[in-house]
Order: C-alpha cells, then sequence, then structure tokens
C-alpha cells in the first residue's frame, strides 16, 4: 500500500514524524499536499497543509507523551489532561482526534490520532468510513507495525470499497469510473461537500493519478471473481444479474449492510439481513440503496466529527482553517468549466 508521491520527500516525511511519540502502528500522509491534483501546481502543492493520521495501540499513553512534547499543538482541552483527550477522541465523532495549523518543520500540518482497535473497526465495518473512506484513495504510507489483524483490515476496506462501487455502476464501464466512484464514497452525504469544500473535488483527485488508483487496485480486481478486468484497454464488466448482486450485497461491510436494511425493512416488520438484501439484489434501483446506505454513514460522522473538531482545534484555529476551505471551494467554483467533471 505504499505509494510514491513526490520526489525527496521522503526525508521531510521522517523529520515531522521524529518530532511525535514514536510508538505509532500505522502512519499516513494524505491529501492535496502530498498527491498532485488538477488544477494544482507543485509550488501550490508545496504551500498546502499536509495531513496525517497516526494509529496508536494506547490513546492515553499516547497523548500523556505528546502533551509532554508538543503541548503547544493541542487547543484549550489540554488543560483536561491525557485520558479525558482520549475520551473525547472515542466516545465522539469518528474516533479521531484532530490537532490542525500545527507548524512543524518548515511545514503546516494536520494530524488525526485514532486508537488501532477503532481504526480495524472502520476498515473492517466502515462504521463511520471516516479514516475508511481516506484510506480508499491512494496514501503515502509511512509507518506499518507487523500487526496481522491491521494489514488484513486495509486489504479488507478496498475489497469493500471495490464492492460497493460494483453495486452503484452499470455493467461495463472504465478503469476511471470505477475510480471515481470509489473515491466518491467518502465524499456522498458530506455536509462538508455542500460548504466548505471545492466541488470538482473527486475529479479532481482521480484525474492526475490513475496509475497510483491502478497500483492500490489492480490485484483486487484481477482476483474478483464477479468483475471481467481488461487492464491493457482499461475497461471493466460486472455481474448485475440479482445472483451476482446478492453475492455482493453480502459481502458488504457490517454498518452499510445494516443502514441498507434499515431503509428497505418497514418498522415492526424484522426480517433477518439475508432476506432483505436477496430482495435488494432484484430492485433496479439496488445502486441507488447501497448509495443511500453509504451517504447515511458518512453524513452522521462528518457532522459529529466537525463538530468535534471546534473543540479540539480551538475557535480561532477553527475559523482559520473553514476560511480557507471556502476559499478552495470559491476558486474551484469559479474554475468550473475549464475543469472535466465527473460523467
Amino acid at each position: 500500500m505504499s505509494l510514491p508521491a513526490l520526489h525527496n520527500t521522503g526525508v521531510l516525511y521522517r523529520r515531522i514524524l521524529s518530532q511525535f511519540p514514536q510508538d505509532i502502528s500505522l502512519a499516513f500522509a494524505y491529501g492535496s499536499g502530498v498527491f498532485k491534483q488538477q488544477g494544482t501546481s507543485q509550488g501550490q502543492m508545496e504551500k498546502n497543509m499536509l495531513d496525517f493520521v497516526f494509529a496508536v495501540d494506547d490513546p492515553v499513553t499516547w497523548h500523556t507523551m505528546n502533551l509532554l512534547q508538543n503541548r503547544k499543538h493541542y487547543s484549550i482541552l489540554k488543560l483536561l489532561g491525557p485520558t479525558m483527550i482520549s475520551n473525547v477522541q472515542h466516545e465522539h465523532g469518528a474516533s479521531v482526534y484532530y490537532n490542525t495549523l500545527v507548524p512543524v518543520d518548515g511545514r503546516i500540518i494536520k494530524y488525526g490520532v485514532i486508537s488501532t482497535d477503532a481504526l480495524i473497526n472502520d476498515l473492517m465495518h466502515w462504521k463511520t468510513l471516516y479514516v475508511a473512506g481516506r484510506l480508499h484513495k491512494p496514501v503515502k504510507m509511512l509507518v506499518q507495525s507487523e500487526n496481522g489483524k491491521l494489514r488484513g483490515a486495509l486489504v479488507a476496506n478496498l475489497k469493500s470499497a471495490v464492492t460497493a462501487s460494483f453495486l452503484m455502476l452499470p455493467e461495463s464501464f472504465t478503469e476511471e469510473d470505477l475510480f471515481l466512484q470509489i473515491a466518491g464514497l467518502s465524499y456522498a452525504g458530506d455536509f462538508r461537500m455542500v460548504i466548505g469544500e471545492d466541488k470538482s473535488k473527486v475529479a479532481n483527485i482521480v484525474k492526475d493519478n490513475i496509475q497510483h488508483f491502478r497500483i492500490l487496485y489492480s490485484n483486487i480486481l484481477r482476483d474478483c471473481p464477479q468483475v471481467v478486468y481488461k487492464p491493457q484497454q482499461g475497461k471493466l464488466e460486472v455481474d448485475k444479474s440479482p445472483e451476482g448482486q446478492f453475492i455482493q450485497l453480502m459481502a458488504l461491510p457490517r454498518t452499510l449492510q445494516q443502514r441498507i436494511t434499515k431503509l428497505v425493512d418497514p418498522p415492526g416488520k424484522n426480517r433477518d439481513v439475508e432476506e432483505i438484501l436477496l430482495q435488494v439484489a432484484q430492485d433496479p434501483d439496488c445502486g441507488a440503496v447501497v448509495q443511500q446506505g453509504i451517504s447515511s454513514i458518512v453524513k452522521s460522522s462528518s457532522i459529529t466529527q466537525s463538530i468535534k473538531g471546534i473543540a479540539t482545534a480551538g475557535v480561532w484555529k477553527t475559523v482559520s482553517y473553514s476560511s480557507k476551505k471556502l476559499i478552495k471551494m470559491w476558486k474551484g467554483w469559479r474554475r468550473k468549466p475549464s475543469v472535466s467533471q465527473m460523467s
């Protein structure tokens, strides 16, 4: 899962990571500061904020050490101590604690801390799709421990992204169609896409990074029995029969299956999941139902995580960060005619 991003950045990432407690089971960098996006120059990239996620086995110990090393990174919540910070991290939003607009080694960074167990849960079951959704897209993997359960969950998350996307795509489609669908999963239902994000964000992520997406997904597509993958032509054909769709629905993460069940099953009927998914598999609107299920997961986690972000970042940083997002959204809107959109 480790992918090439920019030249000569290895030292930069190592220098930044060296500023933090080293007990990290997984660390990755992501976003427009790491991977080139359409409409962004190399010079702009180097000014963009670098986004990181750190998974840690013991959040209380990690925050204790980080408060000693990097107390200034935290908002007023630092006064509550590491146990309370860990509770805020785990009990609210998407189980991630973000410190944002942090100056480190000449760059401005944002980093989120999540427990290894919460990350595995999100990757396997799409409980919030918050960090799992970021890992559907190419990331720069910096640290990966020998945790077999975590490694398995990372692969399972990619397979789930492919399966969900198959259900929402027609019988025949291109690699780019698939990667646009995958990249858009974690933005479906995200209220920040209404206000605060560049509307062409998904297309911008995919257009300049097709090769990175291929590296991430080609083995999964080759091994998947539900699809005919023609990498030379960049084309795919998927089984859209009710039987094929039922197999795909049964392979979806647990939380998504539950959301689909809630959408389809009338209150008080209490049919089992398998029976409901069999009904959905035969529905011409199967893809739309899957889309609604994903949107319901993303909507709730994006709202609660953003509310939590006001407390973890502090009011001044929240205003500063939000204003930068709105400026990006405005710039994206202004250049909209020249940017090729998702079909």
